[in-house]
């Protein structure tokens, strides 16, 4: 019976070969952190999330043995039944005073959270109205409730329309949608942005989204995974970076990125949402519930945190130091201020594959950095993504530039 899955299978995976679009995994020999070992060799590694340094923190890593020798290895129950322990309790309150939200609920992944946070509230006379560059996984939550659905261009928050010249399609702003949703006579309607967007960096104008929604009666939902942690002056996200604490309705994030790079995620914002999601949200009363290590070293993460910014600090300027001197060197990056900063393929010849022998001569020269191109992003937008981290020192993120460069220009980029 898989005889003719197989052959269109392979006929498939032959397909994205030809087309360099094959996603081919490099092994590492070592455990994250700024430097890493490949193939034996030890490189420098700018593709990771670990934006604050963590996933090896030993910290971390003695948090999480002594939750082990203390609650276990896991819980073998989802959270209702018998999955709860009292750490699971104290990290929901930590998360929660973090972020300034009225509580929290955890999931084995912010993937998983945001699959489980539209389907309970919203139904069919409701509207999401979603950015078009949001996450996959904001994008598949939406696909599993029934509610309307609204699309605006991204990051546009005008009250207008207009033809994408590429593709003939009619590109919305926000306000326009949000008045096509009150003119539809919908009875709840929900804003859906990523915090900031993981391929281009650049961050949601949560002000501005914050207003429309109080102007149009609408709740606020924003995925902060690549900002929790570090966004913001005490690193407590984009809605701290904008100024509206307390503005946002729901909050999801995750802990497999900054905050340690493990695992685990969670839903924070409005008590009665928190309340009904943990009466109706699938994926937490299906699933087992987060265990003790990674319970443990979060908590140590909100506390070190919560101590100290001497991390996001540390972090903000490798950032703009990388920035700035590959702006200065020529290569064509995504203005901004976060630490995921794109260098742009689009504009050159055979852009797929120039990015991928571009990302290979790099790992000869000591630098890990990864080729990213369709589906991944748009066709044309190929790019090198790289992330830079507060485990970072500035002889690391000078050795990457003066990579970058080198190989810039024997590929005729600079």
């Amino acid at each position: 019976m898989y005889g003719k899955m197989k052959e269109f299978l392979s006929a498939e995976l032959k397909s994205l070969k030809e087309q360099k679009l094959f996603k081919y995994e490099r092994i590492i020999e070592s455990p994250q952190g700024a430097e890493i070992e490949v193939n034996g060799k030890k490189v420098l590694n700018f593709c990771a999330n670990n934006y604050l340094g963590l996933s090896s923190h030993p910290e971390l890593i003695k948090a999480a043995h002594e939750e082990i020798d203390n609650r276990g290895y896991g819980l073998s129950s989802v959270r209702f039944i018998c999955g709860t322990q009292d750490i699971h309790k104290i990290l929901e309150r930590k998360v929660s005073e973090f972020l300034g939200t009225e509580d929290t609920i955890l999931f084995s992944s912010c993937f998983d959270a945001n699959g489980a946070v539209f389907e309970p509230l919203l139904g069919p006379d409701d509207a999401i109205i979603t950015d078009s560059l949001n996450h996959a996984s904001i994008i598949d939550g939406i696909r599993l409730c029934r509610a309307q659905r609204w699309i605006y261009n991204h990051g546009n928050m005008s009250n207008t329309e207009e033809p994408d010249p590429a593709t003939g399609k009619t590109l919305k702003g926000l306000e326009r949608c949000l008045k096509e949703a009150n003119e539809a006579g919908c009875r709840f309607k929900m804003i859906a942005t990523d915090g900031c967007f993981s391929m281009d960096g650049d961050i949601a104008k949560l002000d501005q989204i914050c207003d429309l929604a109080e102007k149009y009666d609408a709740l606020v939902m924003v995925d902060d995974s690549h900002a929790t942690g570090f966004m913001g002056k005490t690193g407590r996200g984009t809605h701290e970076h904008f100024g509206v604490m307390g503005r946002v309705d729901i909050i999801t994030t995750t802990f497999g990125k900054a905050l340690g790079g493990a695992s685990g995620g969670c839903i924070s914002g409005r008590k009665e949402i928190i309340d009904w999601m943990r009466n109706k949200a699938r994926p937490y009363l299906f699933s087992n519930t987060v265990p003790p290590a990674t319970v443990g070293a979060t908590i140590k993460v909100i506390d070190l945190l919560t101590a100290s910014t001497e991390l996001r600090d540390r972090l903000e300027k490798n950032t703009m130091k990388f920035r700035r001197e590959m702006t200065e060197a020529g290569f064509d990056i995504i203005p901004g201020v976060h630490p995921i900063v794109p260098i742009m393929f689009g504009k050159y010849e055979n852009c797929s594959q120039l990015a991928v022998d571009f990302a290979n001569r790099m790992l000869d020269e000591g630098v890990y950095v990864i080729a990213f191109s369709f589906p991944v992003v748009p066709k044309g937008k190929d790019r090198i993504r790289v992330q830079l981290s507060a485990g970072h020192t500035i002889e690391q993120v000078d050795k990457a530039v003066k990579a970058f460069t080198k190989v810039g220009k024997e590929l005729k980029m600079i």
